[in-house]
């Protein structure tokens, strides 16, 4: 996949794309990232890109010419393009898996008080990140890259995907490594049984606890299965399962003292 972005500020992706994840992705030639500075294509013989809006008002609106110029140096009939914009749909995970599904994704980045509207007619959908306000599209870029490579093939492992926050429709739940005891806060026991179906059933169990308590739109959207509603019974009841004290029990010489 490629994954080209179109920016007055090439600068800031310097770090974006030489760390961590990203970095090996690339590497790894799993993905292609071109960043293209629409500054290169204006016509103004004083190399502005930018210009105050027509009727008035405040700030400098980007000029519609250096933006598709840009753009239309790298579409392909394989691209999928999208303008960064507080218009635009609700970026969320679902998009990042079909953003992923695409060759060529080109990213455009507003800045100053916004984009000459003739703009949207060369892209596909506008998307915003938030309801509020950046100084530019570039931090917008970067979250949405960031989100589809990590499912590109080969750039993270699989499992980590499968188990992720939101990839279920529920957050995650709780994660614990060393130590086993922090000032007295320990690691519950159930991790240690050896039990990896109570451990699943226990993670299962947090993730609908947790998601209920801190994020109840995406609670309400969500379809619990019969075990769910089990899980949920024993939720407001506040009780251990017996399926966990069992699992506790029969796994105590794995657990730390």
């Amino acid at each position: 996949m490629k994954i080209t972005i179109l920016t007055l500020f090439p600068e800031m992706f310097d770090g974006f794309i030489n760390t961590s994840i990203i970095k090996r992705a690339i590497a790894k030639n799993a993905i292609e990232i071109e960043i293209k500075n629409i500054r290169d294509y204006t016509l103004d013989k004083y190399g502005r890109v930018d210009s105050a809006p027509f009727g008035g008002g405040a700030g400098l609106i980007m000029k519609c010419q250096p933006i598709i110029d840009a753009l239309e140096s790298v579409k392909t009939p394989n691209s999928h393009v999208i303008l960064m914009s507080p218009a635009g749909i609700t970026f969320n995970q679902g998009y990042s898996h079909k953003y992923a599904t695409y060759e060529h994704l080109i990213i455009i980045c507003g800045h100053y008080e916004g984009v000459d509207s003739r703009v949207e007619q060369y892209v596909d959908e506008c998307v915003s990140i938030g309801d509020y306000i950046l100084t530019g599209g570039e931090l917008g870029a970067m979250v949405i890259s960031d989100a589809v490579i990590r499912l590109i093939d080969g750039a993270i492992s699989h499992d980590s995907i499968i188990e992720e926050t939101f990839e279920n429709g529920l957050l995650e739940y709780p994660q614990y490594t060393e130590p086993y005891d922090y000032r007295g806060a320990k690691v519950p026991d159930i991790l240690f049984s050896g039990n990896h179906e109570a451990i699943n059933k226990w993670r299962q169990k947090q993730s609908l606890k947790i998601t209920r308590e801190k994020r109840s739109d995406l609670f309400e959207k969500y379809s619990p299965s019969k075990k769910d509603l089990k899980l949920l019974k024993e939720i407001d009841a506040n009780e251990t399962g017996k399926w966990e004290t069992d699992a506790v029990e029969k796994g105590h010489k794995f657990i730390k003292k």
